[in-house]
């Protein structure tokens, strides 16, 4: 009997522990994953933030709230194992004015929901304790929420696949997928490759790798660029662990936030301006191909027509360091514009349905032998090794 051939492309973290999972399920299996980039993790793994997300704002039994509960338990005993960096430095989410109390107390409910572990609502002197830089009514404080090196955990999946016997080629575009019978066939950096299983992990290209493998046209994948700054590191006690603000259900992203690193040092931001190409890092980095493709896309457009006051402000944050520093002041009113200096951007691969609706939850398709990860946001790399274990089952089922 030949020998499964299993393909997975994307070396991400997504890409890489599902790999790994399927060479834990079948070992008598071929596993070879194709990356376009000369080294793994050079994308949206290696640009996140680093925190390891307890399930907090999840809708409860979503995919994204059950999967991400399971995998922060077993993403903590990963990182045991190996000896990689991981830090409960806890999470505050905070209410400003007496407005968003309500909406911090339906955050409470859905962390109870979803079982997140000591979940404590605070007030007044117990707040200061926490955070005593913070401004706030109220907040919610999650102390297992945690950081990590989401790049050290990558190349640790990395290194399983190729003890166990599976291969990592690096540097090999995807062209092509061509689905005959049961049989997917991946043309990369002008080879050919045959699996008898496919999973595509690709990220800010996932719906254009897709759409070749015979999927669906949307959701279509508009590329947003989150900006951040650090602070100078004389102050970096303005903030002990990862302050939010409380999130807006009108407003598709988090907003201004402060997020404490593993290897040291507090970013603030992100703001979240349109990237004019899919790997658009920097202002200048622009691609027309992509910048049409997104200008065409009636999920794109009718986002902005929903939207276009808050894409106005992220523009106004992007272009001016004053505006961004007057925003995070809001919830450290003792930091200025002088204590924030340039961090790396991150680009974020955002689904977006054909009516404009920002595809919240994970989205996985199955075409014949190939299993299509369409969204994969936040908390996807804390979910990565429980995403791998609801891959591979899908991946393999007959």
């Amino acid at each position: 009997m030949a020998e499964l051939r299993i393909g997975v492309v994307g070396a991400g973290i997504i890409g890489l522990a599902v790999a790994r999972r399927l060479t834990e399920l079948r070992q008598d299996a071929i596993v070879t994953v194709v990356e376009k980039e000369q080294e793994i993790a050079s994308h949206q793994t290696g640009h996140n933030s680093g925190v390891v997300h307890a399930g907090i704002y999840y809708t409860p039994g979503s995919l994204k709230a059950q999967l991400c509960r399971r995998g922060a338990g077993l993403l903590r005993a990963y990182c045991e194992e190996r000896t990689i960096p991981f830090e409960e430095c806890g999470k505050l989410v905070v209410a400003l004015d007496a407005g968003e109390i309500a909406k911090l107390r339906e955050l409470e409910s859905r962390a109870q929901a979803n079982g997140v572990p000591g979940i404590r609502w605070l007030e007044g002197d117990e707040l200061r304790e926490v955070e005593p830089h913070a401004a706030g009514l109220a907040g919610l404080h999650s102390p297992t929420t945690a950081i990590t090196d989401y790049r050290a955990v990558a190349r640790a999946f990395a290194g399983d696949i190729g003890a166990a016997g599976g291969t990592i080629i690096l540097g090999a575009e995807v062209s092509q997928i061509a689905v005959t019978g049961s049989i997917a066939r991946v043309t990369a950096a002008g080879e050919l490759f045959e699996f008898d299983r496919l999973v595509v992990c690709g990220g800010l290209h996932s719906d254009r790798l897709a759409r070749s493998a015979g999927d669906r046209r949307e959701p279509t994948i508009i590329p947003f660029r989150g900006e951040y700054y650090s602070l100078v590191a004389e102050r970096d006690a303005l903030v002990r662990g990862l302050l939010y603000p409380v999130p807006d259900p009108a407003y598709p992203f988090l907003g201004v936030h402060f997020t404490r690193r593993i290897a040291g040092g507090v970013d603030v931001g992100p703001n979240a301006v349109l990237a004019l190409s899919r790997e658009g890092y920097r202002r200048r980095d622009v691609r027309l191909a992509d910048l049409i493709e997104t200008l065409r896309s009636p999920g794109f457009r009718a986002l902005a027509r929903r939207h276009w006051r808050a894409g106005v402000r992220e523009m106004r944050g992007s272009l001016l360091k004053a505006a961004l520093a007057a925003e995070a002041r809001r919830y450290v009113p003792g930091l200025t514009a002088a204590d924030l200096v340039p961090a790396p951007a991150g680009v974020r691969a955002q689904a977006v349905d054909p009516d404009g609706s920002l595809v919240d939850d994970f989205r996985i398709r199955r075409i014949g032998p190939v299993t299509a990860v369409r969204n994969a946001p936040s908390p996807a790399a804390t979910s990565s090794l429980a995403i791998a274990e609801y891959l591979a089952d899908i991946a393999l089922a007959d």
